[in-house]
């Protein structure tokens, strides 16, 4: 495990480096929203193809990426990955209750009204580096190509029931129609063969967790009141009309539609439905782990998620502070993402190191990191930070 941290415009270093090393890409790019006025978030990198193409040719085969985004502007982000060459997998929501809206009031006849909603979630790009040939030959050669499931299950004390809600299961007893319509079923032999290794399944599942889903959150009140109670989404509908999307037979939580006689509520459901996602907190402490050593400054209002909004306070500007990069995301979250997308022993790249948070969930998770940041006050706070998840451990080469 190594940390390798070069100064510069990512576009630049990386074509002084070697082709299809990372295993994986994990950053969070510039907004372009000019965020404080700053000018690195409105230079149109993030929406530049040649950075992601850079970032392609860097990566291995099969190796993801995941970009976070602002609401407004990952559109253009996405579009850039895309024309760069990457295959778009999948968008993730990261949910957090930290955010306040920047919103012009209006008064007078038009009191009530504002320009802005209350800032709740950012997006996370989750693209692939083509493959060679199938998923399983890239893994098997270069260990990239798939999401390590198992190891980003979310856990849970619920009895989990086989995969409904679990991920995939043997699909031969579910597809083609009612499993008692195929003749196979009707031998004992094999209805025990399928009985037992439907019980290995589920008691896996129920060791493992729940399937990791693309919604992350912050456990924050205000996200968990945000989520109905799981009664609402789990319990068969009632009365003889058909419901609001048309189905006159119950509608359960998951979309599984089947008859009132059979439909049950799952177990456990006085919880929220909050439960069946990954939450990875975040704590003050973070923001300034390791930098104890570098001096008090002025950090402005700062975000805790990313640059499309201000982390709400009551009591004023905020005092100095030590690690005065506006944009710090939890390293718990970058923890699981990092583990969601690199083969064990991976190096994770992150062109966007900023304040090192990629850094720290990466180190954290036995992997190496190598990073790129523009500005060299920010690389200060990234290698202290970084440095503390794991003390004494080398930088590397900083360039």
């Amino acid at each position: 495990m190594s940390v390798t941290i070069h100064v510069g415009d990512c576009r630049d270093v990386l074509r002084t480096l070697p082709e299809a090393w990372a295993d994986s890409i994990v950053t969070d790019p510039p907004y372009e929203l000019g965020f404080m006025g700053k000018e690195w978030d409105s230079s149109g990198v993030a929406f530049d193809p040649e950075t992601w193409r850079a970032a392609l040719r860097a990566a291995k085969p099969g190796a993801h990426l995941l970009a976070f985004g602002g609401t407004r502007t990952f559109h253009r982000m996405m579009c850039a990955i895309e024309d760069a060459g990457w295959e778009i997998r999948d968008t993730l929501m990261w949910m957090y209750g930290s955010g306040f809206p920047k919103s012009k009031n209006l008064d007078g006849d038009w009191e009530g009204w504002g320009t802005a909603l209350k800032p709740a979630w950012e997006p996370i790009i989750l693209a692939r580096k083509p493959l060679i040939g199938t998923v399983a030959a890239t893994v098997l050669q270069h260990g990239t190509g798939a999401l390590n499931i198992d190891a980003c299950r979310v856990p849970t004390d619920d009895k989990l029931g086989g995969g409904r809600l679990n991920g995939p299961t043997d699909m031969s007893s579910t597809c083609g129609g009612p499993e008692w319509d195929r003749p196979w079923m009707h031998d004992e032999s094999r209805r025990a063969e399928h009985a037992a290794r439907t019980a290995r399944k589920v008691a896996q599942a129920q060791a493992l967790g729940r399937w990791p889903a693309n919604v992350i959150h912050d456990g924050s009140e205000e996200v968990l009141e945000a989520f109905p109670d799981a009664p609402g989404q789990q319990c068969k509908v009632h009365g003889d009309e058909p419901t609001t999307n048309g189905f006159s037979d119950s509608v359960m939580y998951g979309g599984f539609i089947g008859r009132r006689e059979s439909a049950e509520p799952r177990i456990e459901s006085d919880k929220s439905a909050a439960r069946f996602f990954y939450c990875a907190k975040a704590t003050r402490a973070d923001r300034d782990d390791g930098c104890d050593d570098l001096p008090l400054q002025q950090g402005g209002m700062v975000s805790n998620t990313s640059g499309q909004h201000l982390t709400q306070r009551n009591d004023g500007a905020p005092g100095p502070v030590r690690n005065n990069h506006p944009t710090v995301k939890p390293t718990n979250l970058m923890r699981w993402l990092c583990r969601l997308v690199t083969p064990r022993g991976g190096v994770v790249h992150d062109p966007f190191l900023g304040s090192g948070s990629t850094g720290r969930g990466a180190v954290a998770e036995g992997f190496s990191i190598v990073g790129i940041e523009l500005k060299p006050e920010h690389v200060a706070i990234a290698e202290r930070r970084i440095a503390a998840i794991q003390p004494g451990l080398p930088l590397g080469a900083t360039a």
